[in-house]
């Protein structure tokens, strides 16, 4: 690994990084948002899956663009949407401008989910694709902690209902230098060569594998005939042809049964311990309560997601070695298993409750990021010829987050009207059906040069 190769995996794992932080943060700043805004079950719903609504959009709307602009290009892009809706997010004084602010900060992060994998994918060898993606991938969970454990202090230093403000403004100087960070980095040689670009590839690959002392002494790119075929524009309808629709449907439809339990866990977990604690939605009588009950679900759901990390660390040594397709079999009926752990919380007796809770959600965040959570995430950028890759990740990603928009909108209305425990019982059957669908499907990718791909 040269210095180019790893300022590229660093600059785009701050961006799943970015992600973590801002949609997770969600569980804390929702309440408060509500609280300010005077909003309904129906308007909370709404903000709550603005991120993902946008990230929906920017995978197949932003994220299938580098496919004809280049990786480089969106990769600069998103991050300059991602600051601007960030600082007009930290302004907005009204409900509807909210909601078209964060719709467009997940539009940027949606278009991370494709290109950020693509620029590391492209540019690093084969052998270690897995670990060094789904390391980079691994920062959405760090983010994830973060953005709780800096939302509970910044409700402790600053206690009002204007803090979530403060909570998302933390993350702009950050971003800002991710940003001009990205201008300098190389375009992938993946793409400039299948576009027909030879000689521009090999000047990428020249400063991609630069080092002192010089190795290779000389960089030569083999040319393939098909080149200039591949290089005319694919269409979105290439994804449902021949082989790709397998992809197509192998990439997509586990993550969007995922994503189902993955992003409705994650948001509302400060919720539902608090309910667990006493201190739930019924019990808040004033601003002091909420920012009091913020701060404590805020602490326990820290110590949840944390489990988020060490699910993904053993992702990281274990895809390359078992193989992705194992993980996210695994990793599906795990989580089928902590969601029925969490479910037994419901009527249980109130000093076994929370720890049921905790359990089950703990037991979740481990597996899903062992398994499907991150799998879905490296497959995607895997399975598709680099022709297509773009939409085809971006496409996959898309699907993935109709699953997270419709639950965390549908969240707060199902929770009054059908209950938790019913709720945590679809999400169980989801996780068992993405273990069923995956071996279905199945394409192993586990050590596979990208080049060969779709051959």
């Amino acid at each position: 690994m040269t210095g180019m190769q790893w300022l590229i995996w660093t600059l785009a794992a701050f961006g799943k990084f970015f992600e973590g932080f801002v949609v997770f943060m969600g569980g804390v700043t929702v309440p408060l948002i509500t609280r300010q805004f005077h909003l309904d079950a129906s308007q909370a719903g709404l903000v709550t899956s603005a991120s993902l609504a946008g990230i929906l959009v920017g995978t197949i709307l932003l994220g299938g663009l580098s496919d004809y602009f280049g990786r480089k290009r969106m990769f600069i892009a998103e991050m300059i949407i991602f600051c601007l809706f960030l600082a007009l997010l930290i302004m907005v004084g009204n409900f509807l401008s909210l909601v078209i602010c964060l719709f467009g900060v997940g539009m940027a992060l949606g278009c991370d989910y494709p290109t950020a994998h693509m620029i590391i994918s492209e540019s690093i060898p084969s052998a270690s694709r897995g670990r060094l993606v789904l390391g980079a991938f691994a920062f959405q969970a760090i983010g994830a902690m973060s953005g709780i454990m800096v939302g509970a202090v910044v409700l402790m230093v600053y206690p009002s209902l204007d803090a979530w403000r403060w909570m998302y403004a933390t993350a702009l100087v950050p971003a800002i230098l991710i940003t001009v960070g990205r201008f300098f980095i190389t375009e992938s040689a993946n793409w400039l060569a299948i576009r027909g670009h030879h000689e521009k590839a090999e000047e990428a690959v020249a400063r991609l594998l630069h080092r002192t002392p010089a190795y290779p002494a000389k960089i030569a790119l083999k040319r393939h005939e098909a080149a200039s075929h591949a290089a005319r524009k694919p269409t979105l309808l290439a994804l449902f042809k021949g082989k790709n629709l397998r992809a197509t449907l192998f990439s997509s439809l586990p993550w969007l049964l995922q994503d189902l339990g993955t992003y409705g866990i994650g948001v509302f977990t400060p919720t539902m311990i608090a309910t667990a604690l006493g201190k739930g939605p019924d019990k808040i009588r004033s601003p002091a309560d909420l920012i009091a009950s913020g701060i404590h679900s805020a602490q326990a759901a820290a110590l949840t997601t944390s489990l988020l990390i060490v699910g993904i660390i053993f992702a990281i040594a274990l895809s390359d070695k078992l193989g992705r397709i194992k993980l996210q079999i695994f990793g599906f009926i795990g989580c089928a298993v902590g969601l029925a752990i969490a479910s037994m919380s419901i009527g249980a007796p109130e000093a076994l409750r929370l720890n049921l809770i905790m359990a089950g959600v703990m037991l979740f965040n481990f597996m899903t990021n062992l398994g499907p959570n991150a799998q879905t995430y490296l497959l995607a950028g895997e399975v598709f010829p680099t022709e297509v890759r773009g939409m085809g990740a971006g496409f996959a990603a898309m699907i993935g987050k109709v699953g997270a928009v419709a639950t965390t909108y549908g969240f707060p209305l199902l929770l009054v009207s059908i209950g938790t425990k019913s709720l945590l019982y679809g999400l169980v059957i989801s996780a068992l059906l993405g273990a069923v669908v995956t071996w279905v499907f199945r394409i192993e990718t586990n050590g596979v040069n990208l080049d060969s791909i779709g051959h």
